[in-house]
């Protein structure tokens, strides 16, 4: 049977959320197309993991458990998902796009003589009709991505080379619930790392900073953008506060220095899925709608009336934000009262 295999990255002694996702989308794929799905589990102690995995979606867990990988080690844990790669011969390698799964990914590739699509923002499966061949190619990955600076989206299929590898983005497929009832197989996978390259690599300190703030869980979000301005976002916090919201912001708000990275939501920031995403001053460029589409309600601000982003909006307000939000302000204080 063909296989989808995901590396499962480890944080924080637990199997990372945006992992647990790609194990979720990889089972949906599998049904649907009659792949099995393999998760990957490199560390040291990770054994115990595995069962999570399986209740996720898996139907195999492959754990590579060596005390020389208690920390991550670009070179060793290259070598291992390598080996167990090659062994496997998975049709299709996910990885993350976190920035372990960044590094490791084209690494991986590379020995495996195959390439890797970065930062997809979505993967089906499919058929493929080469043009210049015509051979007709079945159960092909699609590697769904924004390119040419995000003015389009892109379908990447990988016809001639196994494995089709691919990182995707955090946060665009739900975490898939446990299911108590599933089984599968966990196999060890015993490596000699010895005279691998541990030596060339020496970690001196892990600082460890959280992120100020998680828009990933948030249910509501207010975001500004370019059109804001500093005096804008002063108006967008408040108005987040009153709603029990977090405040997001565009790439173009937070290159001006209005608002930290933290906050920001699009292709190089967070992927956000809130009940309720309050767009304000933002023009819907691509860069910043892949990361906000799949809100389950979207109101748009802005006193552009052919600005892209009333086109994926559910409300839209043409209208001045200076003068619709302290409008806005004043109702919910007067509720409060």
């Amino acid at each position: 049977m063909s296989k989808i295999l995901v590396y499962a990255e480890v944080v924080d002694g637990g199997v990372a959320d945006y992992s647990l996702e790609l194990v979720g989308r990889a089972r949906e794929l599998g049904d649907q197309h009659g792949f099995s799905v393999g998760a990957l589990l490199v560390g040291c102690g990770v054994r115990g993991l595995a069962g999570e995995l399986i209740q996720r979606g898996a139907d195999e867990v492959y754990v590579v458990d060596d005390e020389a990988l208690s920390r991550y080690n670009l070179l060793l844990y290259t070598q291992a998902v390598t080996e167990v790669v090659k062994a496997e011969s998975p049709d299709i390698l996910l990885f993350p796009a976190s920035i372990t799964g960044r590094e490791l990914a084209p690494r991986v590739a590379i020995r495996l003589g195959t390439g890797v699509t970065a930062d997809c923002t979505a993967i089906e499966v499919g058929e493929y009709l080469d043009p210049f061949t015509g051979v007709k190619h079945g159960k092909l990955l699609y590697q769904i991505r924004p390119t040419f600076g995000g003015t389009i989206m892109a379908a990447i299929v990988t016809p001639n080379h196994r494995p089709q590898i691919a990182t995707v983005r955090p946060g665009v497929y739900p975490v898939p619930p446990k299911d108590a009832s599933r089984s599968g197989k966990v196999r060890e996978w015993p490596l000699d790392l010895r005279g691998r390259g541990a030596e060339l690599i020496e970690v001196l300190e892990v600082r460890k900073e959280k992120r100020k703030v998680d828009l990933r869980s948030a249910r509501i979000i207010v975001s500004g953008g370019r059109g804001a301005g500093p005096e804008g976002f002063k108006l967008i916090r408040r108005l987040a506060d009153l709603l029990g919201g977090e405040v997001g912001a565009s790439r173009a708000a937070v290159d001006a220095g209005w608002i930290s990275y933290d906050h920001q939501v699009g292709l190089s920031g967070q992927t956000v899925k809130p009940d309720i995403y309050i767009a304000v001053g933002i023009s819907g460029a691509i860069q910043h709608v892949v990361g906000m589409k799949d809100s389950k309600v979207i109101i748009a601000i802005n006193k552009d009336p052919e600005a892209p982003i009333f086109r994926i909006a559910d409300y839209g307000m043409v209208g001045d934000l200076f003068v619709v939000l302290p409008k806005l302000i004043e109702r919910l204080e007067k509720q409060r009262r």
